[in-house]
């Protein structure tokens, strides 16, 4: 059988409810873990996830039959869920509804695999690629 062949790089920005400091050292290494065996489950190659407290960052080789719509719901329910139900009980932790989705060529994953890894460092050096940090879009500024 013959599938096809393509190079589908997505990277997403999300952030958590209010921008609160949610994402805390504790749940930090099962929280990523979980986004990457979500993207995993739906056939999606993660290649690299990071960010700070407020918001994470995922870098995938998209599969063909994987809406970025469906990803980013599947991903933010199932670790939303596994937080509130497994990691932290009791706690509160919630996704924002939105997400920013940017395409890129394959020659640019070195880059934004690099940036995604170094959240922490840009964020702190306030080195920040302003375009890749966006989660959503006020509504009087929509066409």
């Amino acid at each position: 059988m013959r599938t096809p062949y393509t190079q589908l790089y997505l990277h997403l920005v999300w952030a958590t409810w209010d921008r609160l400091p949610l994402i805390t050292e504790t749940i930090e290494p099962r929280l990523y873990a979980a986004i990457a065996e979500k993207c995993r489950e739906l056939k999606c190659i993660p290649l690299a996830i990071g960010g700070i407290a407020d918001h994470a960052h995922l870098l995938v080789r998209l599969h063909t039959t994987v809406a970025v719509a469906t990803l980013a719901k599947e991903v933010k329910g199932s670790t939303s869920h596994l937080v509130t139900h497994e990691i932290a009980p009791g706690q509160f932790f919630k996704w924002q509804g939105a997400y920013g989705a940017f395409t890129l060529r394959k020659s640019e994953v070195p880059v934004v695999q690099g940036y995604i890894e170094r959240q922490k460092e840009h964020h702190a050096e306030d080195d920040l690629w302003e375009d890749w940090e966006q989660t959503w879009i006020p509504d009087e500024e929509q066409g």
